[in-house]
């Protein structure tokens, strides 16, 4: 797997930069005088820089490895969201001195590195926050309004391969290795020999168009009131898995990391679907793929960390982050079959639409 199209982001390094060079890189093409703070990051360098007037922006270097083209894909993407949205609350993309999106920056070696300056948005992510029980709702109402504005999007790097594409996931089958328990590779083996044998199939016929691809916890940020609890969407951050992929594909992805870890398991899948599917409805064959997609991506979030973990030792603990919760969620998923999940979800949005 390692050095193949879709993997070489992940297993390339990025070279170190420093906050006095981040620092130096906002004066010089920004304009900004700033303190920069190193945020960690899954293969790019980024730093939250907090601007003399108050102002704080998010830098980012790219992975050396990243193609050019799929950066300005991510940039032009954000670009027309704010243009289709302007209430939407994603980054903002910051011009360089000279007007430009990005510029790219010549590195010792001869490595070349594009680098992009974005809005900081406020909020708290929703990684570090109890989650409530209206929040899966929410959060769906929100992520179909960025899908409405991505619906007419399109660019010439959006079909480009990615590990954490579902449409790539049989790919994941000679890292299963990394997974050290046999009856945990084993649960892992009949997800994937379903998705290969009777999802994609289904997901060729259905709908698609540019999707965020990553709505995790460490990617939602989330506000509230002062005494009640922080359950409303504040912000969507991390454009980098963005690809052109089945629309319900976005659901079955952001559904994955909204499992309930006792009680009815399917209740906040439903509940994130329902609040989707009130903005941008869902079709029958999309929902009938909805369950399947969520266990998928479970075992992407537990198969490329456990691989990349081993790659990268030392950032261990952030690329686990998510891996507990799914294998919560995978165990729980084999109470229920397919079937059964499609037709309780097929049942609660169609009466959540009724009049």
């Amino acid at each position: 797997m390692s050095g193949t199209p879709v993997a070489s982001v992940l297993d390339t390094k990025a070279p170190r930069v420093s906050e006095k060079q981040a620092q130096a890189i906002a004066q010089q093409h920004y304009g900004l005088t700033v303190i920069a703070k190193p945020l960690i990051g899954e293969r790019d360098s980024n730093f939250h820089l907090r601007a003399a007037d108050g102002g704080d922006y998010l830098l980012k270097l790219v992975n050396p490895a990243e193609d050019e083209a799929v950066t300005d894909f991510q940039t032009s993407a954000l670009l027309h969201m704010a243009a289709r949205d302007p209430s939407l609350p994603v980054p903002r993309v910051v011009e360089t001195a000279r007007g430009e999106p990005y510029f790219k920056l010549a590195q010792r070696g001869g490595t070349t590195r594009i680098v992009r300056l974005l809005t900081y948005l406020p909020g708290t992510p929703l990684a570090n926050v109890e989650r409530s029980p209206t929040l899966p709702r929410n959060l769906g109402l929100g992520l179909a309004r960025l899908d409405l504005a991505l619906s007419d999007f399109s660019h010439a790097a959006s079909a480009h391969e990615l590990l954490w594409d579902i449409s790539h996931a049989t790919r994941l089958r000679p890292l299963i290795r990394h997974v050290e328990d046999r009856e945990r590779q084993g649960l892992v083996g009949l997800v994937l020999d379903r998705l290969e044998i009777t999802v994609l199939p289904r997901l060729a016929t259905l709908r698609r168009q540019v999707i965020h691809n990553d709505f995790n916890p460490s990617n939602i940020l989330v506000t509230g009131s002062a005494e009640g609890p922080q359950d409303r969407l504040a912000g969507i951050i991390d454009f980098g898995d963005m690809v052109e992929a089945p629309l319900i594909q976005e659901v079955g992805v952001a559904a994955s990391y909204h499992v309930a870890e006792e009680g009815d398991f399917l209740s906040p899948i439903k509940l994130f679907a329902a609040g989707y599917h009130a903005v941008l409805p869902l079709q029958e064959g999309e929902i009938a793929c909805l369950f399947d997609l969520v266990l998928a991506r479970m075992v992407q979030s537990v198969v490329i960390p456990a691989w990349r973990s081993t790659l990268q030792p030392g950032n261990r603990d952030y690329i686990l982050r998510n891996a507990g919760r799914a294998w919560m969620g995978l165990s729980r998923a084999q109470a229920v079959s397919p079937a059964q999940a499609a037709e309780e979800i097929h049942l609660y949005l169609s009466r959540e639409r009724a009049p």
